[in-house]
């Protein structure tokens, strides 16, 4: 797995974690909601990463089209250039996805994919243009792509009632399979950040160790704990060196952002 898909994949971070069940509740978000994600690698500003939402038409009905890019800035663009666009159209009403994008350059890596979902099937078309292929997989019901599944995901009912310790499974489709995510809830903590002290709610997705990451629980993500349930930090421990990715801006929220004020 190679630095560049590890650093600028910060869209598939966010994918899980807040990933719990199928259950909606009150949306989350709204067309124009964007982030943006200043990434270190160390102590070296590494890059940027963005999430926007946008509004599309799919089957004559409109639907959520997010649109996620990953970019490396200053000397690292020198030794490691990267440029990824992750892209998702989801129901606005249901959350499932109904296409995929990934195209991603990554110090010369690269992807040129497009998933199509038939969500009655459980199927989805893999269209590679790079090798001029496609392939149909078989999947889950209610499967998600990495993009899609955080902002499905972020209106769990049962976000704000996992007791600390407590872990759930889901499945998402990436790079031609279908991975089952743990996700561990650890509790609360109030983080310092350039928007001031901001009340956020702890998870530890399980990743594979040995080849990227020190161990399983080395990835830690803080949550937003109001209404938005937005990414605020995510640090992770790398088998060389580590990773941070904080919140540098945003914009279209739909519901009120919480500071606390110091006393």
């Amino acid at each position: 797995m190679k630095k560049g898909i590890l650093l600028l994949s910060l869209i598939s971070l966010l994918g899980v974690v807040v990933s719990f069940t199928t259950a909606r509740q009150e949306d989350a978000f709204a067309t124009g909601e964007f982030f943006k994600f200043r990434i270190h690698y160390g102590l070296v500003n590494a890059g940027f990463a963005t999430l926007e939402i946008r509004e599309a038409v799919r089957n004559n009905k409109k639907v959520h089209h997010v649109v996620g890019k990953g970019y490396t800035v200053g000397m690292t663009k020198f030794f490691f250039k990267v440029s990824d666009d992750y892209q998702s159209m989801f129901d606005k009403e249901t959350g499932k996805p109904y296409q995929y994008l990934r195209k991603i350059d990554e110090g010369g890596y690269t992807k040129n994919q497009e998933g199509f979902f038939n969500q009655t099937k459980n199927t989805v078309l893999v269209k590679d243009y790079k090798n001029s292929t496609e392939k149909t997989f078989t999947v889950p019901e209610n499967v998600q792509d990495i993009v899609s599944s955080f902002y499905y995901l972020r209106n769990h009912p049962k976000i704000d009632k996992l007791a600390p310790g407590e872990s759930i499974v889901i499945d998402m489709f990436f790079d031609d399979e279908v991975y089952k995510f743990k996700l561990k809830y650890i509790g609360r903590e109030d983080i310092e950040t350039k928007f001031g002290t901001i009340p956020t709610m702890v998870f530890r997705p399980y990743v594979q160790s040995g080849r990227v990451f020190k161990e399983q629980e080395s990835l830690t993500v803080w949550i937003s704990d109001d209404d938005n349930k937005m990414p605020i930090r995510i640090k992770a421990s790398l088998a060389v060196g580590s990773l941070k990715a904080d919140l540098d801006g945003f914009k279209g929220l739909k519901n009120s952002f919480k500071v606390k004020v110091k006393q």
